[in-house]
């Protein structure tokens, strides 16, 4: 089967309207406004498909009428158009008088009447895309505001053109994000009252989960790309610091093989060159200088990654960029974590003249932020969000003193108050991040909320790697097929392996509790089933890939 799937935003008018009521007939969906002084009424045919303007009295009286909160989109699958609305949002904050609103819930509503005109492998089939459509809505991290745009940083709004600032919010939205996540905290230090947010943007390109899609694609997309930036709220002025985080930008791959770390291939036919060339590209073009962070081991299977993404940089030979190999693991050994400081230190002088951005109460800039600190593990998790907190922490520092939250001497460790929130929110954070990309929460979140390692933390990321383990090798097939939703290459999985190996250790199991005439007999025929059971256990192990589940739907490649 060869079905196209896609999605498309396609409604800007919309957006600016923070209620709507969804009519439905059996040839059109209406989409109303309801705010003060809007007539006008979005009219959808279901079987053109065309998309137009009416008004309120357009609406036939028979029409069923429910109410929602936006429109995501609209999707072909194998039985046709499906339309995406939001039914359910609450609030979680405001931040510059903007409400700030997470979608918990949403309706896949089919323009066609009926699904007659499918065959059963086809409603199957349908009934396959419509499960991975509900996996991804119901991902967490659809967070939107009908009057603020959330898809740029501060310092990208302060620099656009009059002609940006008359566009609709979705129009001039940043094409790269779709998930979100947002903390915002209102915050005291010294008696003075300041509105502190943490907002990570997750790209939708290379999109997926974590074995699955690792370094980046033919345009210089990276896997797991996240921009992360902290904002302050103080008196009217507004002070900003950005992070980047993504897959280590060189063509490899980590596919899971039932190892419980697979090793990772580095592509020897791939034009490595040309991929991390526009990469960074267009990161220089949107954020300015690079101060690269490389977290990975030096030694062992991770070596080879590092060593590569070294010589890159060097080749590339940019002044814009700067390459720091920090083997996070080594330096904190036998749970030294304090020893991070050793990287802080040696990257200081480099923040300072990243510095941060700020606009002051007057609405002029202040200082603009000259780049980014791009950070990254394997994963671009776990030890990545403990640096990421680290450097906030440093920019925060410096930014509540410029304004006056904190005296001169004062440190951001001891306010105990704002520490257990700015802890806590960047564990959030982390663990929000994680899920989407590893499918569950961060390790080494004890770290982050307390500011040290602890047995606890230890024994829970040991479970949590356990959950990765088993959803890395027999779900993510599904999840990444929810991720790609492209044309599907349907394939089986052979389990007649993994039977006989259940077969033949339950018949060493029964040959050991029911014990036959001699023990000769008895030692041969636990020998033989014991035989076949660890024959057949390594036979599996080594054509491990062949026994995960693997996403059957291949995401097409772009033709230059």
């Amino acid at each position: 089967m060869a079905f196209f799937v896609y999605v498309k935003l396609m409604v800007s008018y919309y957006v600016c309207f923070t209620f709507l009521l969804r009519h439905i007939t059996p040839e059109k969906f209406y989409v109303e406004a309801c705010d003060d002084g809007a007539d006008d009424v979005l009219t959808i045919d279901r079987v053109s498909t065309e998309v137009t303007l009416a008004v309120k009295k357009d609406v036939p009286p028979s029409a069923v009428t429910r109410p929602i909160f936006g429109i995501l989109g609209t999707i072909h699958l194998v039985a046709g158009n499906y339309l995406i609305v939001i039914t359910k949002k609450i609030k979680v904050g405001e931040f510059f008088s903007h409400v700030i609103w997470k979608a918990t819930d949403f309706d896949v509503l089919s323009y066609k009447k009926t699904m007659l005109h499918l065959t059963d492998i086809q409603l199957q089939d349908n009934k396959t895309f419509l499960a991975m459509l509900n996996h991804v809505l119901n991902v967490d991290g659809f967070y939107f505001s009908t009057t603020y745009d959330l898809t740029h940083t501060l310092q990208r709004l302060s620099n656009t053109s009059p002609e940006f600032q008359e566009m609709s919010l979705l129009e001039r939205a940043d094409q790269r994000f779709v998930w979100n996540v947002i903390t915002m905290h209102s915050c005291s230090i010294n008696g003075k009252y300041f509105d502190w947010i943490l907002i990570s943007r997750r790209s939708c390109f290379r999109a997926g989960v974590r074995y699955y899609v690792r370094g980046i694609d033919s345009e210089g997309h990276a896997a797991n790309f996240v921009e992360t930036e902290q904002i302050v709220h103080y008196n009217g002025s507004k002070a900003s610091f950005v992070q980047t985080r993504g897959s280590i930008p060189v063509f490899w791959s980590q596919r899971p093989n039932l190892k419980y770390k697979p090793l990772p291939q580095i592509s020897k036919v791939a034009n490595h060159m040309d991929g991390f060339q526009r990469h960074f590209d267009s990161q220089v073009i949107i954020y300015g200088k690079q101060v690269i962070i490389n977290l990975i081991n030096q030694k062992g299977s991770e070596k080879p990654l590092e060593q590569t993404f070294a010589t890159m940089v060097s080749s590339l030979g940019s002044g814009m960029m700067r390459y720091i190999a920090f083997d996070f693991h080594k330096e904190c050994k036998n749970m030294r974590w304090d020893r991070l400081s050793i990287l802080l230190d040696q990257v200081a002088e480099m923040q300072d003249e990243l510095s941060y951005f700020l606009v002051d109460s007057a609405g002029q800039v202040v200082a603009n932020q000259e780049g980014v600190f791009r950070s990254n593990c394997m994963d671009c998790l776990d030890r990545t969000n403990v640096i990421q907190s680290l450097l906030a922490r440093r920019s925060l520092q410096a930014q509540l003193q410029r304004l006056g939250v904190l005296h001169v001497g004062q440190k951001l460790e001891e306010q105990d108050e704002f520490e257990k929130i700015y802890k806590n929110a960047w564990a959030d954070n982390a663990n929000a991040c994680a899920k989407q990309y590893a499918g569950t929460g961060a390790l080494k979140t004890d770290f982050t909320r307390t500011g040290k390692r602890t047995h606890l933390g230890l024994i829970m990321d040991g479970w949590n790697s356990m959950i990765r383990y088993y959803k890395n090798n027999f779900s993510d097939g599904f999840r990444q097929m929810s991720f790609i939703l492209f044309p599907s290459n349907a394939c089986t999985t052979d389990f007649a392996l993994p039977i006989i190996m259940v077969v033949a250790f339950s018949m060493c199991i029964i040959c050991l509790l029911m014990a036959g005439d001699t023990w000769t007999e008895t030692l041969a025929y636990v020998l033989f089933w014991g035989v076949a059971s660890i024959g057949t256990f390594f036979i599996i192990l080594y054509n491990g890939k062949d026994f995960v589940d693997a996403p059957r739907l291949v995401q097409k490649e772009k033709i230059d």
